[in-house]
């Protein structure tokens, strides 16, 4: 028998998968992929043709170590947006496709992808 731990596991692989199987991301519009963990949140802009990250930033960044956005919450949600927006602008990226992962479109999630269309990004 399985442990539910196993279980938990194999579900959000499955879920996961089940959403990143049709995104792909090319050097005109890369991926926008989000991952949050317990305390953490990690944006990354990725080229799946040459499979590089062009650009990332988190909660961990050296920038947000000694302000109020050194956690998860929405308001470093809207932050990280704006800055990963800022750093796809250096790169001539306008238009993204947004990697959700496993998580629902709701909260967190939500206001990374506010903040990356105020920063001008095209979702």
């Amino acid at each position: 028998m399985e442990s539910s731990q196993t279980k938990k596991f194999q579900a959000r692989k499955k879920r996961s998968l089940r959403v990143r199987k049709h995104l792909r991301g090319n050097g005109d519009k890369p991926r926008l992929c989000v991952v949050k963990t317990g305390a953490h949140l990690y944006v990354q802009l990725i080229d799946d043709e040459k499979a590089i990250t062009l650009a990332s930033v988190s909660t961990l960044s050296k920038e947000y170590q000694d302000t109020d956005y050194n956690r998860k919450n929405k308001e470093s949600g809207k932050q990280l947006g704006l800055k990963i927006a800022s750093l796809a602008k250096q790169k001539n990226v306008n238009a993204v496709i947004f990697d959700r992962g496993r998580s629902k479109y709701h909260g967190v999630i939500a206001s990374v992808a506010d903040g990356a269309r105020e920063g001008g990004l095209q979702l």
